[in-house]
């Protein structure tokens, strides 16, 4: 059974994106611990990180850091923080946020209905970023 980040890949669900490549994709979380809050996932369904190729797992960091800068740029926090947690959906992703201290990615904050105009924002947002930063693969 395909998981919920399988289906907003393949499009069965929608999500706003804000990064694809062959290899993964990046979209704005629908629970954002803070606007901002991204989620690197693969393409392939692989439940625990340890268990991803080396290769991918390099590629999902890599990238993780081109949005990772994108974030800084835009947000201009403290930190930027890198959470691979992985309890909420059998599928390996990686949580990116702008972070002022440490509590500030705690899931006690995850925001249960946010706005859709913020999301939308946000990710536009992000995307411009990515865009300034000469990143390819900045979707649409």
């Amino acid at each position: 059974m395909a998981t919920l980040f399988t289906k907003i890949i393949e499009g069965e669900l929608p999500a706003r994106f804000v990064y694809k490549d062959e290899r993964c994709v990046a979209f704005m979380t629908i629970n954002p611990i803070r606007m901002g809050h991204v989620l690197v996932v693969p393409r392939v369904e692989v439940e625990h990180w340890l268990d991803l190729a080396p290769d991918l797992m390099t590629h999902l960091t890599q990238v993780s850091r081109s949005i990772g800068n994108a974030i800084q740029q835009a947000y201009n926090p403290s930190k930027v923080g890198l959470m691979l947690a992985g309890l909420e959906v059998p599928h390996v992703h990686i949580h990116l946020l702008p972070i002022d201290r440490l509590e500030d990615m705690s899931f006690e904050y995850a925001q249960a209905d946010p706005d859709p105009a913020e999301l939308d924002e946000a990710a536009e947002t992000i995307r411009a970023a990515l865009e300034d930063l000469g990143v390819s693969g900045v979707a649409c």
